[in-house]
């Protein structure tokens, strides 16, 4: 394998501008790996090996022109098939896009290109980010680099799996319920879920428009913040972005690196794998988060147990509301405008054609929650369903405000939790068990119902495999969950003597 593909993105950026290798280099080596191993793990839909290259030869030869540059050019990238890329086929997981082609760029692959990255695909995803695995997905199922018989979490499972399998330096993925967050954990990747609104979702197909966020996925916490960096900001094309300055994240990693977190107020959420709340955990990921607690105190934190006790209905609250929202905005695949279409021979009416496009493109988990959504809002139910969770959403946004403003005014800074209760599991192991596969986000449901921020990062391995750690904020203070994970990735880095990829068993490739 060559060693340009397990450098971290932030060296990587340091070589492409001192010179020392070219762009080109850098992206045909990660080609000749996705060739020589994508094959089993299976984390990409899409390479366009010879776009690759015009695009790193371009940055090449506006580096050896002089032009200025920014630090991501040259840099190569994975993005989630959900992202719509102008040009590159963007199916989002499901047979009802196959082929499409979008004629624009989501506001982050365009902001992406700007700042120079090379793209090197499309990666693998549950249809339309629904899962927890990536077994959902139309096309193929991923698997986990650290162990080829596991999922690597899901819905983002794809970007998980490129990194982690040094098939791409860093991915975006996209976050609805903890899509980042999950398969970051299992992968042991960092991943950022950003503050509601502060990277634009104007080119992310829809799943759920009030929950929906596109952020970093990367073997380093500094690595994570610059991507962040690259695609954070205001965008009008997103009437929910937030008119705000981009977030300086970067440099938060590198004091965070520094190991001092005298004075922060840390608060471990008692409802998520606290005492009592045990249930679905696992030993080895409860053992691994005492642990980390552990070592944030020994950095200077003070730690203290914090209740939140509506966390505890996160999990029913949002499959009313994910799939409520995305029943409607499923509708616009009818087989007319764009996509698969089915029975058009002329002898059908528009009702048959959409019906019969909608059976033969849509997965089976995908109806389900089509099914569960449309009767959530269905007239005599919506108040009794898609009402009351809306309130239970509203509880667990005061829980968090309680915590971080604290009742006597002095709150936590951040909070607190496993990612994951579990480690990643056997290849099919829940397909058939929707209620086990949707305690998998257990932890990361409250965060994206209330719209904070929240990271993973690697804690340990617990059988082998890989354990997450959250860390989360109050909204806008993206940079607090940078700067605690940074102290946590230094001193475990230090503790072992080596970064947390070192460990997983990468298969021989050319």
């Amino acid at each position: 394998m060559s060693e340009l593909t397990t450098t971290d993105a932030a060296e990587l950026g340091r070589l492409l501008t001192a010179g020392e290798v070219s762009a080109v280099d850098v992206t045909q080596a990660y080609l000749d790996r996705i060739e020589a191993e994508d094959g089993a793990i299976g984390a990409y839909l899409h390479v366009d090996a010879e776009a690759a290259l015009r695009s790193a030869e371009q940055v090449d030869a506006a580096r050896a022109d002089g032009g200025a540059l920014g630090p991501l050019a040259g840099i190569p990238l994975a993005l989630k098939d959900v992202v719509v890329t102008e040009g590159v086929p963007t199916t989002s997981g499901s047979k009802i896009l196959e082929g499409w082609r979008p004629p624009y760029d989501a506001t982050l692959a365009a902001r992406l290109k700007t700042a120079g990255t090379v793209l090197l695909g499309k990666t693998n995803m549950d249809e339309f980010a629904m899962g927890s695995s990536t077994e959902n997905s139309a096309y193929q199922v991923t698997r986990n680099p650290w162990d080829h018989d596991r999922i690597p979490g899901g819905s983002s499972g794809g970007s998980s799996a490129a990194v982690a399998g040094a098939l791409a330096p860093w991915a975006i993925g996209t976050d609805t319920g903890g899509s980042i967050r999950q398969p970051a954990a299992v992968t042991g990747l960092v991943g950022h879920k950003p503050t509601y609104g502060s990277v634009s979702r104007y080119g992310l197909i829809a799943f759920s428009s009030s929950l929906d966020q596109a952020g970093p996925m990367a073997r380093t916490v500094l690595d994570a913040a610059l991507l962040h960096e690259a695609i954070a900001g205001h965008d009008p094309l997103d009437s929910t972005s937030i008119a705000a300055p981009v977030p300086v994240l970067a440099e938060s990693a590198r004091r965070g690196a520094e190991g001092d977190l005298a004075g922060l107020r840390v608060g471990v959420v008692t409802e998520l794998g606290g005492d009592g709340h045990t249930d679905g955990y696992e030993a080895g990921v409860l053992a691994r988060f005492t642990e980390t607690v552990a070592l944030l105190e020994s950095l200077g934190a003070e730690v203290r147990p914090v209740s939140c006790p509506a966390f505890d209905l996160a999990l029913p609250a949002y499959y009313l509301i994910a799939p409520s929202e995305a029943s409607s905005n499923l509708a616009r695949f009818d087989g007319v405008r764009y996509g698969l279409r089915v029975g058009d021979d002329g002898n059908r009416d528009l009702d048959e054609v959409m019906a019969l496009t909608r059976e033969q493109g849509f997965g089976p988990e995908v109806k389900r929650r089509i099914i569960l959504g449309t009767y959530a809002l269905s007239s005599g139910y919506y108040d009794a369903y898609y009402g009351q969770a809306q309130k239970v959403r509203t509880l667990i946004t005061r829980d968090f405000t309680t915590a971080f403003d604290g009742d006597d005014g002095h709150g936590v800074d951040v909070l607190v939790s496993p990612t994951s209760p579990t480690v990643a599991w056997p290849v099919g192991a829940r397909v058939d068990d929707p209620i086990a596969m949707y305690a998998a986000d257990l932890c990361t449901l409250p965060a994206s119902l209330a719209g904070v921020p929240a990271i993973s990062v690697p804690c340990g391995l617990s059988d082998g495999l890989p354990v997450g750690f959250q860390v989360m904020a109050p909204a806008l203070a993206d940079d607090r969950c940078y700067k605690v994970a940074a102290a946590l990735e230094a001193a475990q880095d230090a503790a072992r003597g080596s970064r947390f990829l070192d460990q997983l068993p990468v298969r021989s490739a050319a």
